[in-house]
């Protein structure tokens, strides 16, 4: 099934939630939305039970879904929505795929936690995305996730939560100093967390001291292979969240770090450098164990 979102007359949907709500509920194939140039400013959630999903837009600079909801924004019921709910792009299906366009939250820096895109999938691919917001940008609810040549920016635990997710070939920005790129919540027993594969960190004018991650929940995992990082990256690389505790669970790595922000001397004496050997077992199969994006 194709399905033509545009913001031309009387072609397609002019609303991309409309488009996901015309796919009817007993349809079980593979679905193709095709976004076509232009700004959608749209809260979206593609529900549970929606057949396997791709969100295709024209490219990253000319389509763009948008919102502005913040946890502190009053829902219909007169009271906050609070993080979870104030995404920007909401997927909850098993099967999920966004290419080539933005998802973006434009509640601003400062507002509190803000999510562009919440993905609570079994499994959920994005390529060529720019995710842009200041706090929460990105939640990784739960499922395997992978990320590919994609662009996320913020401030303050922009790429947070739960699932397994792969990043390969990624451009992280960081917006602001002394914030944090990642808060994982990995579940205890979990293999994988957050893995970065030949990925970039780059930063806005004159941030520093941004740190790769504090652990949200204790036994939060993240490692970064082959990384190049700015030199907004303080030297000592982790935060324990003012948990001490957390230093024993938290599992923080990485492996060939390169740039000004790569210095494994001063980094945390709770974080890991992986020896090679234990670097080349961080590949997609493995990390998404035994499932391969491609295709989706």
């Amino acid at each position: 099934m194709l399905i033509t979102v545009t913001k031309s007359v009387d072609e397609g949907f002019s609303s991309l939630q409309a488009a996901l709500d015309s796919i009817p509920l007993e349809y079980k194939e593979a679905v193709t939305i095709r976004i076509k140039p232009g700004i959608y400013e749209e809260k979206i959630t593609v529900k549970q039970g929606t057949p396997p999903v791709l969100l295709l837009g024209e490219d990253t600079n000319s389509t763009i879904i948008t919102w502005s909801d913040n946890a502190h924004t009053l829902g219909p019921d007169g009271e906050p929505l609070g993080t979870f709910k104030s995404g920007t792009l909401n997927v909850f299906a098993k099967h999920f795929t966004a290419e080539n366009l933005t998802i973006r939250n434009t509640s601003g820096p400062g507002t509190g936690q803000a999510v562009a895109a919440f993905v609570d999938a079994g499994h959920a691919v994005f390529r060529r995305v720019r995710l842009l917001g200041d706090q929460d940008t990105l939640y990784t609810g739960q499922g395997k996730q992978y990320y590919n040549e994609c662009y996320i920016e913020g401030d303050v635990d922009y790429i947070f939560g739960a699932a397994t997710a792969l990043f390969e070939r990624c451009r992280l920005h960081n917006k602001r100093s002394r914030g944090y790129i990642t808060a994982a919540s990995t579940p205890e027993g979990a293999s994988f967390g957050y893995v970065f594969l030949d990925c970039e960190i780059t930063s806005s004018e004159g941030v520093s001291e941004v740190y790769l991650g504090r652990p949200w929940r204790p036994y939060a995992h993240v490692a970064f292979i082959r990384t190049v990082m700015d030199s907004s990256i303080i030297g000592e690389g982790w935060h324990n969240w003012g948990q001490p505790d957390r230093e024993e669970t938290s599992r923080y790595e990485e492996y060939g770090s390169s740039g000004p922000g790569a210095n494994p001397e001063a980094r945390a004496a709770w974080s890991r450098q992986l020896t090679p050997q234990e670097a080349a077992q961080y590949r997609v199969l493995s990390v998404l164990d035994g499932w391969h994006p491609e295709g989706y």
